[in-house]
């Protein structure tokens, strides 16, 4: 075992170094059948400096509403500028930037000609809580203005935290920063709870708690998708109020019943033999998620099944977003982490559940599942 060891740390020092070197790389480039190996490295690697420079490209647009803006008519340049109230060249080195990212382009191809969506932007308006994502970052930009201070006071304590306050404090906070929580979550949920119903079938159970359930958008979507399913939604009192008017309004106040209630305080309610956390384990430490999960392992009788949908860290063809996005945007929340399945297998064994199981999504960017059940 120490040999092979030795020996694979011998190659990965070996290959950094012949990495590493400028003669070798400029070497490299001058070989047809490696040049594409140095070209692609150094875009791969442009991409990483200049990633937030993107994504402030990106926040620009959003800011001004230019996609719902170009999905009713095209416009010139001249007549965006007009709109934005700022110089034609400020107008005219945003939206060629965008075409760079391919978010927009020019009618014909000719940067004369009035701006339309490209592909990539008729795609972000299919998706509402991409927006609201983009829209929210400005605060997870500020904790990262200086990455190194975040990491070193142990994350937590700027802007995303603040605005994460009231879920931390049970519900104390302000209601404007329940109401700017909840607007985001309910945006942000219509493609996670479709991928989810479409992961696993609902049907089979009688009746389904969500806890953490927000304003109530992935247990309306469930009751639209399983009309024969009782379902019940557990979040903190403010939070909850909010659902409650929502779901009434969706015509679905028969279907769901809302209990108000902190999950890391209170006992669950009882009667349900399918228990559901969307998007809510990741959000909290070890410490905490282990109480939860046994707040759900006492309240699910014999036979009963929880599911865990999240985005967890290590998913295939994912792995950036896990440990690279999570990772950072959890820590400067101040709290929670990205789990593996194993990892959150580990906590599930922990709580009490003997058994558990990993299920793909048709989008694992967005959430993978785990279901654990009750012997």
């Amino acid at each position: 075992m120490e040999l092979s060891i030795r020996k694979d740390n011998s190659w990965v020092a070996w290959r950094n170094r012949l990495l590493a070197d400028p003669g070798v790389q400029r070497a490299m480039l001058r070989l047809p059948g490696l040049r594409w190996l140095v070209q692609s490295k150094a875009r791969t690697m442009f991409d990483r400096v200049a990633g937030f420079a993107y994504s402030q490209i990106l926040a620009a647009a959003i800011e001004l509403d230019l996609f719902e803006r170009l999905r009713a008519a095209p416009a010139t340049t001249d007549e965006l500028a007009t709109e934005w109230a700022m110089p034609v060249a400020g107008a005219e080195r945003l939206l060629r930037a965008l075409a760079a990212l391919d978010l927009v382009e020019p009618l014909s191809g000719q940067m004369s000609q009035p701006w339309t969506l490209a592909p990539d932007g008729a795609a972000l308006l299919g998706n509402p809580g991409i927006a609201a994502m983009i829209a929210h970052h400005r605060l997870l930009y500020a904790d990262l203005a200086d990455p190194v201070a975040l990491l070193r006071r142990g994350g937590g304590g700027g802007a995303l935290q603040g605005f994460w306050h009231y879920a931390r404090d049970a519900g104390q906070g302000p209601e404007g920063a329940v109401s700017d929580y909840s607007r985001l979550m309910a945006a942000s949920q219509p493609l996670v709870a479709e991928l989810v119903i479409g992961a696993y079938r609902f049907a089979r159970h009688r009746a389904m708690l969500d806890v953490g359930g927000g304003e109530g958008a992935f247990a309306a979507a469930v009751a639209r998708a399983v009309p024969g399913l009782a379902i019940g939604l557990f979040d903190l009192p403010e939070v909850g109020k909010r659902a409650a008017a929502r779901i009434e309004a969706a015509g679905l106040g028969a279907r769901v019943q809302v209990h108000g209630g902190s999950f890391l305080g209170d006992p669950l309610p009882r009667g349900h033999d399918l228990i559901t956390l969307v998007r809510v384990l990741h959000d909290h430490d070890d410490a905490p998620a282990l109480a939860l999960l046994r707040a759900v392992r006492a309240a699910l009788p014999p036979g009963g099944r929880l599911v865990i949908a999240e985005p967890m860290a290590g998913a295939r063809g994912a792995k950036r977003m896990g440990d690279a996005y999570f990772g950072l945007y959890l820590w400067a929340m101040g709290s929670g982490r990205p789990r593996r399945p194993d990892e959150i297998g580990a906590l599930l064994g922990e709580a009490g559940f003997k058994t558990w199981r990993r299920r793909p999504t048709a989008l694992p960017l967005n959430a993978q599942l785990v279901i654990a059940g009750v012997e």
